[in-house]
């Protein structure tokens, strides 16, 4: 009796750290110890069904002390074993779970540009109800594998942000360009539908740590170009006016990285094309009239040919001595006032 007293059973100490661990002899020795700590629970799982509970303590397996173990006796090895699955559940909060990747391809309703919204970050995992977590976990995940329940989890989690996130930005509630800014709300909606996911498997996600929602670099590198379009032609009023002012931009960024022939070239033509819209064509010279015959007679001349009267002379602009018609007021080469 006392070798088999010497037989202990408890969670080894390289996995404390993990939410289920199932202990891999499904033959449990009778009179063994089972060691549980006080942030644990154990479970006896025969059939898919919870037969017994350990609560924290050293406890003697034998039904003579536990008589719920009665039925877990193995006649075959004539009582000497007990044959069942046995469970030990982590009752403290686990922090740090990692998840992320990508969420979704979503239009953004703002510059109605198609973009890839990725998510990282970590959560804290608990147990709210450890039989629950056994009965559910069975043939949804391998309870053996001491990562499985927390990667299911973050698969979980996960896919109820990318739900969350696309709704929220498709209503046009959360901007694309500014979701850190909605991370405080974006935490909240996604742990009430996580929650309600993971009541049904005794689980709960009591909060998220450090996470944040990116854009792949080349769409937020689009969208920010398109939000200063949008802003200086707004400014301007003329997007004319914005891309000749662009071209220019990008003409002298053309000089900088050494194109210097091509962006003068163009700069000197669209010079030449502004100056050609905005200086007018000279005027005509006037020619003098002969006040007795009226004929007209070349400018500068002093007498009539035709019929030899003196002709007087014509006024003349004082500041380029263009000659002026009698009602001008101003003149029309350079628009000096007349004296």
């Amino acid at each position: 009796m006392a070798w088999f007293e010497r037989e202990f059973i408890a969670v080894p100490e390289d996995r404390k750290h993990q939410l289920v661990y199932k202990w891999p002899d499904l033959n449990i020795r009778r009179y063994s110890r089972a060691l549980v700590n006080a942030d644990e629970i154990a479970l006896f799982v025969r059939s898919g069904k919870i037969i017994a509970a350990l609560g924290p303590g050293r406890h003697r397996i034998d039904a003579d002390e536990l008589p719920v173990l009665g039925a877990l006796v193995d006649t075959l090895t004539g009582g000497n074993f007990y044959r069942a699955e046995l469970y030990f559940v982590s009752a403290r909060e686990l922090p740090g779970i990692k998840f992320g990747g990508r969420l979704t391809d979503i239009a953004d309703p703002v510059s109605e540009q198609v973009v890839t919204l990725r998510a990282f970050g970590e959560f804290a995992l608990s147990v709210r109800d450890p039989g629950e977590l056994i009965t559910g976990l069975i043939g949804t995940v391998d309870p053996a594998d001491p990562d499985a329940a927390s990667r299911w989890c973050a698969a979980l989690l996960l896919k109820c942000m990318k739900i969350a996130v696309a709704q929220g930005v498709s209503r046009g509630e959360w901007p694309v360009l500014g979701l850190s800014g909605q991370l405080a709300q974006i935490e909240s909606t996604v742990l009430r539908e996580t929650n309600i996911l993971l009541y049904e498997y005794g689980l709960r996600v009591p909060r998220m740590g450090n996470f944040d929602i990116t854009l792949a670099s080349e769409d937020a590198e689009r969208l920010k170009r398109l939000a200063k379009d949008r802003t200086y032609v707004r400014m301007t009023g003329d997007f004319g006016r914005y891309a000749a002012g662009e071209m220019a931009i990008g003409a002298g960024q053309g000089m900088a990285r050494g194109g210097g022939d091509i962006g003068f070239l163009g700069a000197a033509l669209g010079l030449n094309t502004l100056q050609q819209q905005t200086v007018a064509p000279p005027l005509p010279a006037i020619s003098p009239v002969c006040p007795s015959c009226h004929s007209v007679r070349s400018p500068g001349a002093r007498f009539c040919g035709d019929c030899g009267t003196e002709l007087a002379p014509r006024p003349a602009c004082r500041n380029c001595a263009t000659e002026l018609r009698d009602s001008a007021k101003f003149c029309g080469n350079c628009g000096t006032i007349r004296q």
